[in-house]
């Protein structure tokens, strides 16, 4: 299969241009006609929004992050040039790069692009998969009829409408399941769609190192570089029994996965299970208020990546390790979902009180579980109103003025 990904006409094998517009973004691949499991990710999502809005940057490194202790939440193609990427601390991106345009996030606006994404997907498939606020995977089986055509320029087309109409872009993985398309959505970054299918997949596999698998972190990464296996084509030529005796079901999905085998269906009520924030104390900490504090800068943490993606939780988990590494878990059910900061550490908080004064501990965390979508017209937030759009202020004159515009919190408490 041979088409533009411009004008969806259809080209020769041997072409390097589209016959009817001349574009050189052709797609061609054997099996691009029969593949129909996608994955969309938007192309450095806040810092091409951010570019969208001031033209004026539009060739320049851009930063999305805040403040010289904070962390790089985004990093446009022209800055990670220069090294720089996500998470990267503030200071170190600065020295990378010091003429970079540097922008505090602004959240709201990021929800607001990623929701009409969203919307714009689901005119494609019911099948959505959310995975973050910029990226999905999509099933498009069956819907040939639907839309006049292959999967394949369906999807070239909705990235053509995304572009025109949101003033973004994104790249697009297409292959016969959900790891393959994920990989392949990487290949062709900014911009791009690639298709990666599934006779090929293992050749493609082999030389790559075991941890492009996903799941398969440092650590395990390492205990399987001692086992003999390093490289993907180490676990394709293993025996799935002998990797299931080594590492029980574990085994049996590398084994799979080193074939380029997903069985996971796309799964349209997937959500995310919690959002949590965690922080180790250099020493340990026995005392209430230090452990306060750590848990109201915890808590914001947690708030801004719920509103970031729209989400709301009900259940409130306290997490403490003390110093002997014994952890414990303290949960709370609130009366409703909620993604406010106030709300959450008043939780926190109460469950912290019945710990305190029994041992020192090393590790706190705070997490909010149960979540669902948040819509602003029934959030529970809405009881305390007052409250809510007090934070929601702050949050503004944040996302505008930086994170030390409005001090907020226990700095200006008193016990």
């Amino acid at each position: 299969m041979n088409f533009c990904r411009d004008c969806l006409a259809d080209g020769d094998d041997r072409a390097t241009r589209c016959p009817a517009c001349r574009s050189p973004r052709l797609v061609r691949h054997p099996e691009a006609a029969s593949l129909s499991i996608a994955h969309i990710d938007c192309d450095a999502f806040y810092a091409t929004i951010e570019k969208r809005d001031d033209p004026t940057i539009a060739d320049k490194p851009v930063i999305v992050g805040g403040g010289k202790r904070g962390v790089v939440a985004a990093a446009c193609y022209v800055a990670r040039t220069y090294g720089i990427r996500s998470a990267m601390p503030m200071f170190e991106a600065r020295q990378r790069c010091p003429d970079a345009v540097v922008i505090k996030p602004n959240m709201a606006k990021y929800v607001q692009v990623g929701r009409e994404v969203r919307r714009t997907m689901f005119d494609l498939t019911p099948l959505v998969e959310p995975l973050s606020i910029d990226e999905a995977f999509l099933d498009l089986t069956g819907t040939e009829r639907l839309h006049g055509m292959c999967p394949a320029k369906v999807l070239a087309r909705f990235a053509a409408k995304v572009e025109r109409d949101l003033g973004i872009t994104v790249s697009i993985g297409l292959s016969a399941n959900k790891f393959l398309a994920k990989v392949a959505s990487d290949l062709d970054k900014p911009r791009g769609f690639a298709v990666l299918g599934q006779t090929e997949a293992p050749s493609f596999l082999a030389e790559k190192p075991v941890g492009f698998i996903y799941g398969v972190g440092a650590v395990s990464a390492a205990k399987l570089a001692s086992d003999g296996f390093r490289v993907i084509a180490d676990l394709q030529r293993a025996d799935e029994r002998d990797l299931m005796r080594r590492y029980g079901e574990e085994g049996a999905r590398l084994w799979r996965l080193a074939r380029g085998i997903d069985q996971r269906t796309v799964d349209p009520e997937r959500d995310t299970k919690s959002v949590s924030a965690e922080t180790t104390f250099e020493r340990d900490i026995g005392e209430f208020r230090p452990l306060e504090q750590y848990l109201w800068e915890l808590t914001e943490r947690v708030s801004s990546r719920l509103k970031a993606n729209a989400l709301a939780g009900s259940t409130v988990t306290l997490k403490l390790k003390s110093a002997d590494f014994k952890i414990r878990t303290r949960a709370r059910a609130l009366g409703a979902p909620t993604q406010l900061a106030s709300r959450i550490f008043a939780a926190g908080r109460d469950l912290l009180t019945h710990e305190v004064g029994t041992t020192r501990f090393r590790l706190i965390g705070i997490g909010v579980s149960n979540l669902e979508d948040a819509d602003d017209d029934d959030l529970a937030d809405l009881l305390d109103r007052r409250a809510a759009d007090a934070e929601h202020a702050v949050d503004r004159l944040r996302s505008k003025f930086g994170r030390n515009a409005v001090v907020k919190g226990l700095s200006l408490e008193e016990d």
